[in-house]
């Protein structure tokens, strides 16, 4: 692997020794969490029927009279239909009330019959209340507790070959962390993995902001990244990790292969116990004036930059 010290630096830990350098950008292993058995396991609890939650039956602390509604949501059509197709643990449908005569609506509303979700008409003004961009074209979701993958799950959906594995070390924006979902999904990467603290996670927000990529891409949350990435080495990831340190630019680093690619915090970058555990670090060439791009922006180029080398 001595090709790997160009264009970074050499990790003390992970030799990457049986990396495969095959050619494809082949998603392996099985896919998405099966969320049927997340919501047997109590995720994704049956609801009361809608007749039970309209009576203002949130004494109890369900949906708070005059306030916001409690509980997670997935906002908009076009979430709400992909929630239905992955078969999403799903509580209830909250609709907007005079909405009959839209047809593309009234289609998903069905769709929801169909999946023996219940439908709760509701005035249009309490969906305003609940959605997060104002954005909830009628329709909203409630579900159950997002289902977490484990790293080892993310580690099968790689497979065998040539894989992508993205890590972020704090990441804290809901924002940046849906678009990062967003653009790991898109280039077909095999999963994300999160700090389970101080660190942003699955919440309305990331739904929207993801396009709903976070319901086809393995998420998993650890307690710790440095130990998660020496896991990753074990399986056969090199680890590269995005860094304004970096001796060398991403054109120039070995990222075909199986490759963990680290990302790190808004305000802090990796820290330093991740540096030091990372294989090899790079950064983005830049010739304008602007400091940097955001995580966001250069998780998605770092990305992409993966799947041209692996597609050569």
């Amino acid at each position: 692997m001595g090709s790997r010290q160009q264009g970074g630096r050499r990790g003390r830990g992970g030799s990457g020794e049986g990396r495969q350098q095959s050619a494809g950008t082949r998603r392996g292993g099985a896919p998405r969490a099966e969320y049927g058995k997340k919501a047997a396991a109590g995720q994704g609890r049956a609801p009361r029927s809608a007749g039970a939650r309209s009576k203002a039956g949130n004494a109890a602390g369900g949906r708070p009279a005059g306030g916001r509604p409690a509980g997670m949501y997935i906002e908009g059509r076009r979430a709400a239909a992909e929630a239905l197709r992955t078969g999403f643990p799903v509580k209830c449908a909250l609709v907007a009330e005079g909405e009959d005569r839209d047809a593309v609506l009234s289609k998903l509303v069905t769709d929801v019959h169909a999946a023996g979700i219940p439908v709760l008409r509701v005035p249009r003004a309490e969906l305003d209340g609940l959605s997060s961009h104002g954005a909830h074209q009628g329709i909203a979701l409630e579900v159950g507790a997002f289902p977490y993958a484990e790293l080892a799950d993310v580690i099968a959906n790689a497979g065998e070959g040539p894989a992508l594995v993205v890590v972020l070390d704090h990441v804290t924006d809901a924002g940046n962390f849906g678009a990062i979902v967003r653009s790991a999904e898109v280039v077909g990467a095999a999963g994300v993995v999160i700090a389970s603290k101080r660190a942003a996670e699955v919440t309305v927000a990331t739904y929207k902001t993801s396009a709903g990529a976070v319901m086809h891409l393995p998420i998993a949350r650890v307690p710790n990244i440095a130990r998660a990435l020496e896991e990753l080495k074990g399986s056969g990831f090199w680890t590269v990790g995005a860094s304004e340190h970096a001796e060398g630019v991403c054109w120039d680093a070995p990222l075909s292969g199986r490759i963990a690619l680290v990302m790190g915090s808004e305000g802090d970058g990796l820290s330093r116990l991740v540096l030091e555990t990372c294989d090899d670090l790079t950064k983005l060439p830049q010739h304008g004036k602007t400091e940097s791009l955001n995580v966001a922006q250069a998780a998605t180029a770092l990305c992409y930059e993966w799947l041209r080398q692996n597609s050569r």
